[in-house]
């Protein structure tokens, strides 16, 4: 009976040890997704654009806003002088601009986040096929997103984030262009 025993305990600690041995085997990788955006090309051209769209936007409001501005400083001056259709009708007029601005600035929040997520999603979905390559080629058991895959703490020798950076980049030489001309 003892003998038995003794025999499961050895092929228990075997079993483990075996397991240990192939788990030693799979790697594990981190990947932060924020960070590429930040410092790739593509990711800065990307940043680029999107501040270029935001500050015409801003632009286009600014103008529009003065516009309302002069309108009121204006009917402010003259309404002492206009009859009380005549105010009511500029009065009215101003609601409908100040109206149509309000209407503009909601657009462009809508339109300025719809071309952000295009964008940002254009280049996430390069970089998982950039990391499923780099998975598959370097025999990665698993690759997970640092922030979205709740990531807490991880070994900076499991961040593979500057290894996809640099294939990234190399993959699309033309953004990398597009990106220090910016900068100039």
């Amino acid at each position: 009976m003892r003998f038995l025993r003794y025999g499961v305990a050895v092929l228990i600690v075997m079993g483990f040890a075996a397991i240990s041995v192939h788990a030693a085997d799979n790697k594990i990788a981190v990947v932060d997704f924020q960070k590429i955006l930040e410092v790739s090309n593509a990711g800065k051209a990307a940043q680029a654009e999107i501040n270029k769209q935001g500050k015409q936007m801003e632009s286009d409001l600014k103008e529009k806003g003065s516009e309302i501005e002069d309108m009121e400083k204006k009917l402010d001056r003259e309404s002492l002088v206009m009859s009380k259709e005549m105010r009511d009708e500029k009065q009215r007029d101003l609601r409908i601009k100040v109206s149509d601005f309000k209407a503009l600035q909601q657009k462009y929040m809508e339109d300025f986040k719809l071309m952000e997520n295009r964008i940002i999603s254009k280049i996430q979905k390069e970089v998982v096929e950039i990391i499923q390559e780099y998975g598959k080629k370097d025999n990665f058991m698993l690759i997970v997103e640092k922030r979205t895959g709740g990531v807490i703490y991880a070994q900076q020798a499991v961040d593979i984030t500057d290894s996809i950076i640099q294939l990234y980049n190399a993959q699309s030489p033309e953004k990398a262009e597009g990106a220090t001309e910016k900068k100039k």
